[in-house]
């Protein structure tokens, strides 16, 4: 499985982004997809996650700017951010498990950078 994800760039506080990750190779082993952002000095952290079988779920701290979608005919995620705030500064990174309601997560792509200006 080959993830790849792209939309990242700089962006200002208020505004809104859209993160895209396509997946590739054997897609039929992931049960469960999801976005982890990483800020400088800071543990990388689970923003959203959408398991196969379930709905979205979104990380308390990321709740009612953050939402993740799956377009599952041509193996996309998205996470769109809303009101971005200079705290949203992070690598952002897709991943993938082959369980649901993932624990670990198997896949992972290389990241793409989000940078808020204030």
């Amino acid at each position: 499985v080959e993830l790849m994800e792209s939309g990242g760039g700089l962006v200002q506080a208020g505004g809104s982004l859209r993160l895209s990750c396509a997946a590739s190779g054997s897609t039929y082993e992931i049960k469960d997809m999801g976005w982890l952002r990483q800020a400088p000095g800071q543990e990388r952290e689970l923003v959203a996650s959408m398991s196969g079988g379930g709905g979205p779920h979104v990380a308390d701290s990321a709740r009612g700017r953050f939402t993740i979608s799956k377009d599952r005919a041509r193996n996309l995620l998205f996470l769109q951010i809303d009101n971005i705030q200079p705290e949203d500064t992070a690598m952002y990174f897709c991943a993938a498990s082959r369980h649901q309601l993932a624990a670990v997560w198997h896949f992972w792509g290389q990241g793409t950078q989000v940078t808020v200006s204030s």
